[in-house]
């Protein structure tokens, strides 16, 4: 980029040092890159010979100078100019997002010719607080249309102009070496099941790798047709590994893995903390209940009965804010790891082991400290007053979900049996209460099932089904929701900075879509009127008992807008509440410890609680951990749906019941019943007359014969691929569509796909 006037190297004078040179011929390495400094904007090696005074054959040697200067790193191309990459950034141009600093600020550098990055690190602007973010924040290899200017002490920064989507910095998949040795070299078959073609890596790019491991590649350039290139950067593991599916999410989405050596000494060099003037409510039967492979115990519970037919709980919190103070090596850790990531055969903590699964985990029969809330309800559920306290507590026992249920359901064993009237009756007199407030607040009440995978001793999935829901899990869950009730209340009260976790109300454009297809199962929406999760579990009512269930509660799950973390009250629509932020989970999720530290700091608990109340800092932080929270839930499916595929890949040709989930103009996609696994049959596959696509009724619909294919359906498919390294799966049709009638042509406007040359069920691949 040229800036006009002095000092852009053309028309502008030359330093004092570059015109003493002139006779000298090539000025030296230190000359010429201070003189690209003072430019401060792209300069190409034309422009520095005329300021200089280089002629002759002098200027092969200033190429050659600059070519070294390239090689170094010390400058970068930028079309066809050259600018000095440790100096100041240009005014303007493309940027992309390169790293995430301790103190969760973004960083870029400048984008250059063949995607090149260039110039120093410039912090991004952070927007205004209290702006709602249209879309999922901006995070590492996005980039963005910047202008460059100097904040309040003078330092560099760059706004963000204009959103560009994610740069391709990096290719993961599989290496498959050539099939002839001689020839050297091989493919990479890329692990993302968007990119439809192979990567060819040649002899001198393959680093070591064997066929079968799972490596990183770096595209090269690549210009006109052909098959693209690309070279190995990092080898990480074996597609023999029976953990190879969440190794492969690991790397993709840049998990970070480990911990620093000064957050790995700060974690042992932890000790118990001491109980000062903790309230104590050790004597208290407090229990921890969680899922069978849960790694990490870090809220307990407790029930009393009240004379008046109330009820006084007692959630206690792991208190992870005492060992994890703010700008410590483990607070610098956290906030850029964001959560923890759960996956089937590991976990990749936030926090050090010594932390999350010792030292802050509430383990049964030993002291350990914690944020206690205590809350009065009354008969009927509703909420009369609570009281945060610091404390110290021991758990009675760490439970299960499914023993805390066999319990209450009448079989007990050595461990619930003498907690069955003291601890467990009382808990779910409680939740009977909590229930009926839920009743009249009603929440959204959409089915979405969980998948469970289990492994065998070697690793390999030994089963895969759906979680089983009981009582036990909603009793904890309306706990902890009312628990995050009572946090953002109080620190509303107390005028306290915070970070609330919000869920807005669905968009104008995805409400219109809703009406337009509840119309088509004869369901009706009034547009006029504003949403509320009633009205969202009213419609699921009317179809509950209907063919088109599945498809309303998939349409209406779709509707709804994706939660995140923001300084902003928008409150939470799903849950149907006006003020929540996430305060029980700080062993697992930076947010609730943000929340721990201002709740600390609001009553006074002790000088370790929120330090910088800077909005602008918080909103930051906001925008950081639902960017990790995002990557973290695409890794865990990622993985999840690798595992799946795996599993399925010894019953190729296999029938299977599923359902449609997903109707496109290329095909459609069915949910297995049995294990989850996510599936596409293409719409070549279905016979040989044209198909539409009803974007409104979710239908593809025979041009000649009107039989349709429906979202929501049930269908019989036949396994015909499953591919580990991408998790996917391709199907064909067994079972037959839903008879109807022809579409009037005036009505086909949507996309219109011909099956080319196949009978009904067979399976025709596209090239």
């Amino acid at each position: 980029m040229k800036r006009k006037g002095k000092g852009n190297g053309v028309k502008g004078k030359p330093p004092k040092k570059a015109v003493a040179r002139r006779a000298l011929g090539v000025p030296d390495r230190a000359t010429l890159l201070a003189f690209l400094n003072q430019a401060k904007g792209a300069i190409g090696h034309r422009e520095v010979a005329i300021a200089f005074g280089v002629k002759g054959d002098d200027r092969r040697a200033l190429k050659a100078l600059l070519a070294d200067l390239a090689a170094e790193g010390a400058i970068a191309k930028t079309g066809r100019k050259e600018i000095a990459s440790k100096s100041v950034p240009p005014d303007g141009g493309v940027f992309q997002i390169v790293e995430i600093d301790t103190q969760g600020d973004l960083l870029a550098r400048a984008c250059g010719r063949d995607e090149a990055l260039f110039g120093p690190l410039v912090r991004v602007a952070p927007g205004k607080p209290q702006v709602r973010h249209e879309g999922p924040p901006p995070g590492v290899n996005d980039r963005f249309v910047g202008k460059v200017r100097t904040d309040h002490e003078g330092a560099y920064e760059v706004l963000v102009i204009k959103r560009l989507g994610t740069a391709l910095s990096k290719v993961f998949g599989v290496f498959i070496a050539a099939d002839e040795p001689l020839a050297g070299g091989g493919y990479v078959k890329p692990s993302d099941r968007k990119m439809r073609y192979d990567l060819l890596i040649g002899p001198e790019h393959m680093k070591e790798a064997r066929s079968g491991d799972l490596v990183a590649v770096r595209l090269l350039p690549h210009r006109g047709y052909g098959p693209k290139r690309a070279e190995i950067i990092e080898i990480f593991g074996n597609t023999e590994d029976p953990k190879a599916a969440s190794i492969l999410a690991i790397a993709a989405h840049n998990i970070p893995m480990g911990f620093s050596p000064e957050e790995e000494a700060q974690a042992d060099a932890a000790t118990p903390a001491p109980m000062a003037d903790r309230e104590d409510l050790r004597a208290l039967p407090l229990l921890t209940i969680d899922p069978e492979d849960a790694r990490d115990h870090d809220d307990a519970v407790f029930a009393q009965a009240r004379e008046d037919g109330g009820f006084r709980i007692i959630v206690a919190i792991a208190d992870v804010a005492h060992y994890v103070t703010p700008g410590s090596p483990l607070d610098e850790g956290a906030i850029t790891r964001g959560n923890s990531v759960y996956f089937p055969d590991r976990v990749v903590p936030m926090l050090p082991l010594r932390l999350s699964a010792d030292l802050c985990s509430l383990i049964d029969g030993v002291d350990r400290p914690c944020l206690a809330l205590e809350i009065m309800i009354d008969a009927s559920g509703t909420k009369q007053s609570h009281r945060f306290t610091r404390a110290m507590m021991n758990s009675a026992a760490s439970l299960t979900y499914g023993q805390a249920q066999l319990a209450i359901d009448g079989i007990v064993d050595a461990v619930t049996a003498p907690l069955l009237d003291t601890a467990l009756r009382p808990l779910w007199a409680a939740y009977a209460a909590l229930s009926k407030a839920r009743d009249v607040r009603q929440p959204l009440e959409i089915d979405s099932p969980e998948r469970k995978i289990v492994l065998g001793p070697d690793g390999k999935v030994e089963s895969i089904g759906v979680r089983e829901r009981l009582d036990a899990h909603r009793l904890i869950e309306e706990m902890m929701i009312l628990a995050n009730v009572c946090a953002a209340e109080t620190l509303e009260e107390k005028r306290s900075a915070l970070i609330y976790r919000v869920h807005d109300q669905p968009s104008e454009t995805k409400l219109a879509a809703l009406g337009d297809f509840l119309a088509t199962v004869n369901i009706k929406w009034a547009k006029g009127q504003p949403p509320t999760p009633a009205r969202f579990n009213t419609v699921l009512n009317l179809g509950k008992d209907t063919e088109q269930a599945a498809m309303i509660n998939e349409i209406v799950l779709r509707t709804q807008a994706q939660a995140i973390y923001d300084t902003g009250n928008l409150g939470h629509f799903g849950l149907n509440l006006r003020k929540y932020a996430h305060f029980t989970s700080p062993i697992r999720r930076y947010a609730d410890l943000v929340v721990h530290r201002a709740l600390i700091s609001a009553h006074g608990f002790g000088k370790d609680g929120l330090r910088d109340k800077d909005p602008e800092k918080l909103q930051r932080i906001a925008e950081l951990i639902t960017a990790t929270e995002r990557r973290a839930m695409a890794a865990e499916r990622d993985a999840t749906d690798r595992y799946v595929a795996a599993f399925l890949s010894e019953r190729v040709g296999a029938t299977f019941e599923g359902r449609i989930t997903s109707v496109t103009r290329f095909g459609l996609f069915i949910r297995l019943h049995e294990t989850g696994g996510d599936g596409l049959v293409p719409v070549t596959s279905l016979g040989h007359e044209y198909f539409h696509h009803d974007e409104a009724g979710h239908a593809l619909i025979g041009g000649d014969s009107g039989d349709r294919w429906e979202l929501g359906a049930r269908v019989e498919v036949r396994l015909v691929e499953a591919t580990p390294v991408t998790g996917g799966l391709l199907f064909e049709m067994v079972s037959g569509p839903k008879p109807g009638q022809p579409p009037a042509r005036k009505q086909m406007r949507g996309p219109v796909r011909r099956t080319t040359g196949s009978r009904p069920g067979a399976v025709t691949r596209r090239r």
